[in-house]
């Protein structure tokens, strides 16, 4: 017997929900000739097919690994052994150790071949995300790895302790053609954006930029709050960034609390058609109080909020419960994606970038001049 949830009829999850599920179940264990995956496996296939079902590209199931490595991005950071990982040729894969770091103290080599992580076989089949996951985990935890060094042909044992390693999402210097104009490269919208972005403001202005180029052009997003305060910093107070509607409850107005720090900045706003989710938010919000120049093609035009649910196997569900719009954008987000101020025709891509950095220079000496 159903219950009523916000209007709609909720079938309890049992097993005389899926009689035909059970039937099947109950043939395959009778007449397969072959052993039945793993409980977990088909726990899986179940959550696929429903989301299948369900018919939303946005409400997605996430593997523990891979969920792991997407927390870690949108905080920033993770407990790690500081090294980039990389396969080569004959699918080894081969560690490369950061300066300063747990696995360049320890003795770790530029090509040493990863053998294991803590008894694991890493195996050439077996996928980078993994790999990765059984790298990283808590600061202060250890990791024991066995390697082969090719160089002398000896296999080698390691245990390293984890340390903090930071995940950078943004990354900026003075343009080469106008030393007065700094470019700050938004490469994700994590926990920690905000005040890169900050103080890439803040050192470039130290070091003579007076105008500025916010580049999110193939930025897929990451946190809503993050897009939010990125345009806060820049706006000032009272004005409108985002309104989101959840089912079944009012739309909501999120407005800039105070001042932002770099409200009276030149700024001018790198897009395409890969700029999405959070970062169409900070390019709408600006576009919409016109305070800044936006510079590309129309993005990607992404305007749902997903609610991220971790299940007790490390796995979760991220379930689309929200739109959002921006006050004020024309037209609005759903239509078209957000549109530039200024067009960088692509449909060749020879000297793309160029172009693109061009028109962002002449857009700011139009700001600039009297």
């Amino acid at each position: 017997m159903g219950y009523l949830i916000r209007d709609r009829q909720i079938v309890p999850i049992t097993t005389n929900a899926f009689p035909l599920f059970q039937q099947a179940y109950d043939l395959l264990v009778e007449h397969g000739s072959y052993p039945l995956p793993e409980q977990k496996n088909i726990e899986y296939g179940m959550i696929r097919g429903l989301l299948q079902a369900y018919d939303d590209p946005y409400t997605i199931f996430v593997e523990p690994p891979q969920h792991e490595l997407q927390s870690q991005q949108l905080r920033g950071k993770f407990g790690g052994i500081g090294a980039r990982i990389e396969r080569d040729s004959q699918n080894q894969y081969r560690l490369f150790p950061f300066e300063d770091s747990p696995a360049k103290r320890s003795g770790i080599q530029d090509g040493d071949i990863l053998l294991s992580i803590d008894e694991v076989e890493i195996r050439a089949d077996m996928p980078q995300d993994d790999v990765l996951a059984l790298l990283r985990g808590d600061k202060g935890t250890s990791v024991r790895l066995v390697i082969f060094r090719e160089h002398d042909q000896r296999e080698y044992r390691f245990q390293i302790t984890r340390e903090e390693i930071a995940l950078p999402s943004v990354t900026w210097n003075l343009l080469p053609e106008d030393k007065l104009v700094g470019h700050i490269q938004v490469n994700l919208m994590s926990s920690t954006t905000p005040d890169e972005i900050k103080k890439a403001i803040e050192d470039l202005t130290l070091h003579g930029a007076v105008s500025f180029i916010l580049d999110l052009r193939n930025n897929g997003g990451g946190l809503v709050d993050t897009g939010i305060k990125i345009a806060e910093l820049f706006l000032p107070a009272g004005s409108p960034v985002l309104t989101q509607t959840y089912r079944d409850k009012q739309p909501q107005t999120i407005q800039a609390e105070k001042d932002g720090p770099f409200t009276q900045i030149p700024l001018v706003v790198l897009i395409n058609n890969s700029t999405a989710s959070a970062a169409e938010i900070t390019a709408g919000a600006l576009k919409a109080q016109q305070r800044a120049t936006l510079i590309g093609t129309p993005t990607f035009g992404k305007y749902t909020i997903q609610l991220v649910f971790d299940l007790p196997d490390g796995s979760s569900l991220h379930i689309t419960a929200a739109e959002w719009e921006i006050p004020g954008l024309i037209p609005p987000i759903r239509d078209h994606g957000v549109l530039p101020d200024i067009w960088v025709e692509n449909e060749t891509t020879e000297n793309l970038n160029g172009r693109y950095i061009q028109a962002a220079l002449q857009a700011l000496r139009s700001k600039n001049s009297p």
